[in-house]
């Protein structure tokens, strides 16, 4: 069983930075690829990004690329979502959640985080 803690939620201001970090409570953390997903009011959830588990192997959203850094930290068991250049666009509920496959495939992730608030104002 893996267990996702999220933080870093909140307000930013458009064109600013905000950090996500997903802390897992699991000791087999460098077996797990990670995905980072986002859900707007009355829309899907979709894919932003996912890190294999390595750490070596990413991939984006094209919505999000160049924008968005997904790292992991192994010795902590934290995966991290680095947003920069925020649009309204992004603003969302965002989810990590851990797969043993390295996937942008929602349905291949079967342990999800709790999901924080971002909102971002002109």
């Amino acid at each position: 069983q893996v267990q996702l803690v999220e933080s870093g939620g909140g307000l930013v201001q458009a064109g600013g930075s905000l950090r996500l970090s997903c802390a897992a409570s699991v000791r087999t953390f460098s077996r797990y690829a990670m995905g980072w997903f986002r859900q707007a009011p009355g829309k899907e959830r979709e894919f932003v990004a996912r890190i294999s588990s390595g750490g070596t192997n990413t991939y984006y959203a094209d919505s999000v690329k160049g924008r968005v850094t997904i790292s992991k930290d192994r010795a902590n068991n934290t995966v991290y979502l680095q947003m920069n250049g925020l649009k309204h666009a992004d603003a969302a509920v965002y989810y990590c959640a851990a797969s043993t496959i390295a996937t942008m495939m929602l349905n291949e992730y079967a342990y999800w985080g709790q999901g924080p608030q971002v909102t971002v104002y002109s």
